[in-house]
């Protein structure tokens, strides 16, 4: 991270809480109508900064810790001179969870172009010897199975367009279904065209719903499947398909956006949303060059 970098995402920050504040304020007023005063006590270090420097550390390659102390304690500590104790800042982060979310949905996300990539991520919270010790997602956990083992943790679905701009995305338990239909009339309510999928999104109902709105689902067949004729426009994009399984590596181990060390529930999401904001503001992002006349997609 460079101060160039760390300003750039300060500004795109601060644009967005000088509305987000207006509509905060707005609604208060709207609900608090006693007639008393109510606390709402600010910090020396804003909201404002607190997001920069999560987001600032999800595009380093440090443990928080580190990080907060030694890069932005001692080399930017300019640019941050309201900064809190270490504890302290642990303490206050929970307060941006709502912001930051706000941020990434409608701030940090692309638009549908016509072509969607579609797959879901694994966020293991702990190792498969410690589920039946583990506390801190006791109950909202679930055990999953992917194609290499079983897990234990959550999954994050994700649809991304050619740029490789995420479009929509979901949270859900690691026992949901890739194909569950309510996360995919969720996820694509403002996609049109054609999205691409693997062999786990095969589903004629899935297909039938997705088609109903407007939305062509394309996914490889098995082998016992019988054949049928392809475009040769969609033979090439199934197999630039690997585009989505190359953000969700970034996500993990570039933007670690997983790690079994949380303590609350409320620092998984927290560190999630950071990840997955990190990577939006990455200049260069994997996608790829497609001549749109070509493909005939509009």
């Amino acid at each position: 991270m460079t101060k160039h970098e760390f300003s750039r995402i300060a500004a795109s920050v601060n644009r967005f809480y000088k509305k987000y504040h207006a509509e905060i304020a707005a609604m208060r007023q709207q609900v608090v109508s006693d007639g008393r005063l109510h606390r709402n006590r600010g910090t020396r270090l804003s909201e404002v900064q607190m997001i920069t420097i999560l987001i600032g550390f999800h595009m380093s390659s440090y443990r928080f810790k580190h990080y907060y102390l030694n890069v932005v304690g001692q080399q930017y500590r300019a640019l941050f001179p309201g900064l809190l104790s270490y504890n302290r800042f642990v303490e206050l982060q929970p307060r941006v969870i709502h912001p930051f979310m706000t941020f990434l949905h409608y701030c940090c996300t692309g638009k549908c172009t016509g072509i969607s990539f579609i797959d879901s991520n694994v966020l293991k919270v702990c190792h498969n010897r410690r589920i039946h010790s583990h506390k801190v997602f006791a109950g909202r956990a679930k055990r999953g199975r992917t194609s290499v083992d079983w897990f234990f943790g959550f999954k994050l679905h994700l649809i991304i367009n050619d740029k490789g701009e995420f479009v929509s995305f979901c949270i859900t338990r690691g026992n949901t279904d890739d194909r569950n239909p309510k996360v995919m009339q969720c996820m694509t309510r403002t996609l049109f065209g054609k999205l691409y999928g693997d062999k786990g999104y095969i589903s004629k109902s899935l297909s039938e719903i997705l088609l109903n709105k407007g939305i062509e689902l394309i996914t490889k067949l098995k082998k016992k499947m019988k054949q049928q004729l392809m475009p040769e426009v969609d033979k090439l994009l199934l197999r630039k398909r690997a585009i989505v399984e190359s953000v969700n590596d970034q996500l993990k181990n570039i933007s670690q956006v997983e790690h079994t060390r949380h303590r609350s529930a409320n620092g998984f999401l927290l560190n999630l949303i950071a990840g997955m904001t990190a990577y939006c503001f990455k200049e260069k992002k994997p996608s790829l060059n497609i001549k749109r006349a070509l493909l005939n997609v509009h």
